[in-house]
């Protein structure tokens, strides 16, 4: 390839990937690529020896800088909050390690983390970046680096124990994950509680997020009884006359709910050998503009990185 906007197309599911990971919404992730692209329309290519690494190395800076920004907002958030969620084809559920970077559950954790802590964890964890590498991207020494990212793995996982050295959270296949989902809607719909506490691990978690802009349960709901009595209800009342269609939610089995043609809500759901582990649903409007794009993700790893 020789033209630019050629080498940016082929690269951009790799940069949003990357960018996502960092900051969580689908909308900041698009400003922090096009930051990159309008910076990259500058550039020629003959000035850059690897335009890979060059755009990686871009997108992770901007990445961290937008993240430091925006969490000093999230401090005053109203109610969960939860990460923008994104459709996602299938193929980003048969690579684990990317599946599970971007599920709920992880960003969620993620955003615990100092921006720092955050960006050393994702380059190195979900994008096989070298401490070597990351110490130039964020400007700090590499045994500094390595300081940050046992910290950050250590932090992760006390949140997330079933992330290992070796393997992350298991993955159900797309389609065992969304029959499960599929039966677990219609027992919510049909009032069938005993139906739905079989489906769910009995310490499952409910998680919503309103964003103090429309009606959501502030706090999380734990417990096989509880959050059946609560999809129950929503079923019964506000999603009553909901349309639903059964989708791919941040690499996992999801449903798109809409009202009059207007997206009302996103549901993911995490699914462990046959048992719904947690459940969450986003109604912040501001975080459902983008849901009808389907996002095609990429970890880049075939690349040599040289930033």
């Amino acid at each position: 390839m020789t033209d630019a906007d050629d080498v940016f197309t082929e690269l951009r599911p790799l940069l949003f990937t990357i960018a996502y990971n960092l900051v969580g919404t689908a909308t900041d992730a698009e400003d922090v690529v096009h930051d990159c692209y309008l910076r990259w329309r500058n550039r020629s290519l003959s000035d850059v020896d690897d335009p890979r690494a060059y755009l990686v190395t871009a997108v992770s800076r901007t990445g961290l800088n937008h993240l430091r920004t925006v969490g000093r907002r999230r401090e005053t958030y109203v109610g969960n909050w939860l990460p923008e969620p994104i459709r996602t084809d299938d193929d980003a559920s048969h690579d684990a390690v990317l599946a599970d970077s971007v599920s709920i559950a992880m960003l969620v954790v993620l955003e615990t983390l100092a921006p720092v802590e955050r960006a050393v964890f994702v380059l190195h964890e979900v994008f096989d970046f070298p401490h070597a590498e990351i110490a130039t991207l964020i400007g700090k020494s590499e045994p500094a680096v390595r300081q940050i990212a046992h910290r950050a793995r250590v932090h992760v996982r006390a949140r997330r124990p079933c992330v290992t050295d070796a393997t992350v959270a298991p993955r159900p296949r797309p389609q065992d994950g969304r029959d499960v989902v599929a039966r677990f809607l219609y027992a919510a719909h049909t009032g069938d509680v005993a139906a739905l506490i079989s489906m769910l691990a009995p310490d499952v978690v409910q998680m919503s997020d309103g964003g103090g802009r429309v009606a959501a349960a502030r706090r999380p709901i734990t417990g096989a009884d509880k959050v059946a009595a609560f999809a129950v209800g929503l079923a019964r009342t506000s999603m009553a006359d909901a349309h639903v269609t059964l989708a791919t939610v941040n690499a996992a089995p999801g449903a798109i709910f809409t009202m009059a043609g207007t997206v009302d809500s996103v549901a993911a759901f995490d699914v462990v050998d046959g048992r719904i582990t947690a459940f969450y649903a986003i109604r912040n409007p501001e975080k459902l503009v983008a849901v009808d794009e389907i996002r095609r993700l990429d970890r880049g790893r075939d690349m040599t990185w040289r930033p």
